[in-house]
């Protein structure tokens, strides 16, 4: 049996109309002929939304019940069972109440598939699993109900449902989406113009990746090498030299000019040695590149043209930039260059550009990449110099009627000899010297035409003439090897002095050194192992690339760093000349770890001095605090001993009562100072369980003045999942609080809702208000704004409660009561499947 298609429609926030397009899809499909049923689909109490699902066929849900509450599902047999063409599934992020088939939606969605059905579902994208740190940065809110990207990316069709935050915002001032008495809250948290704005940024970038992933996939499929110019895409090549700066800035200038272009830097490194760039240089480039929002990528390629052009057709680019030869003139015997290369062979579909710059003409420098080596292209011209040039020369001079003799003849050919040496160093000049002996001997030395020579005289003038050759292209071959290692040494002295540099200022982190390893060995993965014995395992401390190493047996290149400790590469083997460098880089990677080692161990020692700050400072803080109340019933409680005095029954009662508010304080101030104790030393392990806010806020009550606060918590509150002990704690504190600081006509509000998979706590009071400045620094410890009473307390009862309620994965903040005051915001999660049940808010931001 065939599978199923998927089809879904993507949402940047709740109520832009995923539902709508959906239904109006199946109306459509209906139309056509084709068999399509609802299979689950939520309307929210949107009459729109109600409206279109008139006339369509749903199939039955199932009713489970979940700690007393009944609870609906789509019943996936009952869907198989009916075996329609298409279903209907909305909410594909959802989590099924448990006892269900499936512990997700998408997995049921899934068995429809596979039995050959077809589904439309819909999922907003901040319900992607990839997304949830982003979404949670921008709104405040962390998505507890998500799907793994690859079930989305899987979709065979996925369609953007797009609309303005301002469009939005105004259907939801009209109550198109959510009930008015959640309108100003969801407008003035979740539902601002900011986070609308950047979550509908986030569902166009997602899914325009998800079209360039699929473009490269059919252009991969069909073989097609030529550019589509779907968007601009910019390569820029760099070599490492100080223009890549000026390059990369005018590639950024280039990109400004159309929306959505997308910058890309590449360096190509040989694959025979070191790098020939400096690597403190393209770390500043790699960092220029990044903050101007590209990538920077790295490249292995022996023919620099032709590596640059595949991974420009590779990458679907539609511009090139590269700089102006750094080259001098008589450079350029050796071929055209880079950039004159790459525009010949780019086709009509690649526009390069060629960006002039201060360096222009100023010589590029010997590779310093190769060693002592020299290139293959040199090495070839040489051959050819050396091999060919004495033969096209002989067959020149013997058509030539030029008489110029023996001697001349010799130098022409000794010319040619020191070409060879210059080009391809030793060997093709001794070629040369002695194929061009032979030529000499052959068609300009009497007898002409034969391997004899008649006159002493000239078996002396060929071997002067071959010893003069070998002799100079030893010395230009030894000139030529010596500028290259002297080029060598000094790019590996840059790297030690950068490698210097770096541990001085303790600025490289592990994995960017292991990454410039990677990148300055041309190597596929590099690792650091560790054991602690001989007989120990390795483990890890810390890799790059693909499939590292676990044990320096494996490698292509180990370096021992101690005794229990290497660097382990994987990519070739090399050479021994590039070994020292590499033992620089495994004793830098090993301070870098020990350091890493050294700041977490002072980052633990500074939390311990932190906690004896804090004791000191509770010693000095609870010094008049503990007295107070003590001094309190110590004298009601000598007053009440005295045998002098016969104290009436109210005086006894008062004298009673003072004894009972002060222990009541000392009761309070303890448990505060033992709980600040406890979060301190990180001993606070909360029992999360799902109950009601009802259960627990009237409780915290019962240290307030009656009369002094009012409940408003709704019957239909989604349960939360808190610690119970740890939230009444908090809660109390916080409305003691606002009640100190309330003026005395006022009564403190405390009022709950829900916002998506949340709910919130407010407490509200009238009191002078915190200045913005202010507003941290209450939740501090040993904090107490403004003119309060020294008696009124130490300080703790705020940071307490922010810590408690921190501890259970909720959050506290303080806000502006409007009207003035004080409103501190207490954000809990709701228990899992609470809200599904409720047409609220929380039901609507699971959609």
């Amino acid at each position: 049996m065939a599978r199923g298609k998927l089809r879904i429609y993507l949402g940047s926030a709740p109520g832009v109309g995923k539902t709508y397009a959906m239904l109006s899809e199946a109306h459509r499909r209906i139309e056509r002929g084709t068999d399509c049923v609802v299979a689950f689909v939520e309307h929210h109490d949107r009459q729109r939304t109600e409206v279109m699902l008139h006339g369509l066929e749903q199939v039955p849900r199932k009713d489970l019940e979940y700690r007393g509450t009944l609870f609906t599902e789509m019943d996936v047999d009952a869907v198989l069972e009916r075996a329609p063409a298409v279903a209907l599934v909305d909410e594909l992020a959802h989590t099924n109440v448990p006892g269900s088939r499936n512990a997700k939606r998408w997995q049921d969605v899934e068995e429809l598939l596979s039995a050959g059905i077809d589904v439309v579902s819909t999922v907003n994208i901040q319900h992607l699993e990839s997304l949830g740190d982003v979404v949670e940065s921008i709104t405040g809110v962390r998505q507890r109900e998500t799907l793994p990207d690859e079930v989305v990316r899987r979709a065979d069709q996925i369609e953007l449902v797009d609309m303005s935050p301002q469009a939005l915002r105004r259907r939801m001032a009209h109550g198109n989406i959510y009930k008015s008495d959640k309108v100003d809250a969801a407008l003035s948290n979740y539902f601002r113009p900011g986070n609308l704005t950047a979550l509908r940024e986030l569902a166009l970038l997602w899914v325009a990746d998800r079209v360039d992933e699929y473009l490269q996939q059919y252009r991969g499929e069909h073989g097609i090498r030529s550019t589509w110019q779907a968007r601009e895409r910019i390569v820029v090549g760099l070599t490492g030299g100080p223009e890549g700066r000026t390059l990369i800035r005018r590639a950024s200038r280039m990109a400004a000019k159309g929306s959505g272009s997308e910058i890309l830097a590449v360096y190509i490194a040989r694959s025979d040695g070191l790098t020939a760039a400096s690597p403190k240089e393209l770390a500043v480039q790699r960092t220029l590149v990044e903050d101007l929002g590209g990538t920077f990528h790295h490249v292995i390629g022996d023919d620099i043209p032709a590596a640059l052009l595949d991974f420009a057709r590779g990458v679907n680019a539609t511009q090139i930039v590269l700089g102006s030869s750094r080259r001098k003139a008589w450079q350029y015997i050796f071929g055209p260059g880079v950039g004159a290369t790459v525009a010949r062979e780019s086709g009509p579909d690649l526009d390069v550009h060629i960006v002039t710059h201060g360096e222009v003409a100023k010589g590029r420098g010997l590779p310093v990449a190769r060693g002592a080596r020299l290139g293959r292209s040199r090495i070839i011209w040489g051959w050819l110099v050396g091999v060919g040039g004495p033969a096209l020369l002989t067959l020149l001079l013997t058509h030539v009627d030029a008489q110029l003799g023996l001697a001349n003849d010799m130098l022409l050919f000794l010319t040619l000899t020191v070409a060879a040496a210059l080009l391809g160093g030793l060997l093709p000049a001794l070629a040369s010297a002695a194929f061009g002996s032979l030529l000499l001997n052959y068609y300009f030395t009497p007898p002409l035409h034969l391997w004899t020579i008649s006159d002493s005289k000239n078996i002396v003038a060929i071997i002067v003439f071959v010893s003069v050759a070998i002799s100079v292209a030893s010395v230009v071959d030894l000139a030529a090897r010596r500028t290259h290692q002297a080029a060598r040494l000094r790019a590996e002295s840059e790297i030690l002095s950068f490698l210097a540099g770096s541990v001085l200022r303790g600025e490289t982190s592990l994995d960017a050194l292991l990454e410039r390893v990677r990148e300055t060995f041309a190597m596929e993965s590099v690792a650091l192992l560790e054991r602690e014995s001989d007989v120990a395992p390795w483990t890890c401390a810390g890799s790059v690339g693909p499939r590292p190493l676990g044990r320096p047996e494996d490698a292509d290149v180990d370096m021992p760093v101690g005794d229990h400790m290497a660097l382990a590469l994987s990519g070739r083997v090399l050479p021994a000349a590039d070994r020292r460098v590499l033992a620089a880089f495994a004793a830098q990677a090993a301070v870098v770890l020990d350091r890493q080692r050294l700041k977490s161990e002072a980052d633990q020692a500074r939390t311990l001095a932190e906690g004896n700050r804090i004791r000191t400072a509770l010693l000095a803080a609870v010094s008049h605090d503990l007295r107070t109340p003590l001094a309190g019933i110590k004298a009601a409680v000598s007053s009440l001993r005295s045998d002098d005095v016969s104290w009436s029954e109210e005086d006894q009662a008062e004298l009673l009562k003072g004894i009972e508010d002060g222990a009541d304080r000392l009761d309070h101030l303890v448990g505060n100072l033992l709980d600040m104790s406890r979060l301190q030393t990180g001993t606070v392990t909360p029992l999360i369980r799902a109950i009601d806010l009802d259960e627990v806020v009237p409780m915290a009550l019962g240290g307030v003045p009656d009369g002094s606060a009012e409940l408003d918590i709704p019957e239909t509150l989604p349960m939360v999942s808190v610690d119970k002990g740890l939230l009444e704690r908090a809660v109390a504190n916080i409305v003691e609080n606002a009640v100190k600081y309330s003026l005395d006509a006022e009564p403190v509000l405390v009022a709950a809702s829900t916002l998506g998979d949340r709910v919130e706590l407010r407490v509200v009071d009238r009191g002078p208000g915190v200045p913005d400045g202010a507003k941290d620094r209450i939740f501090e410890p040993f904090q107490r704004y403004g003119d309060a009473p020294r008696g009124a307390g130490v300080g703790l009862g705020l940071a307490v409660a922010r810590g408690f309620v921190e501890a259970m994965g909720g959050t506290l903040e303080a806000e502006d009561t409007p009207g003035g005051g004080l409103t501190m915001v207490l954000t809990l999660r709701a228990a899992a499947g609470g809200p599904a049940a409720l047409p609220d808010l929380s039901a609507h931001m699971t959609s």
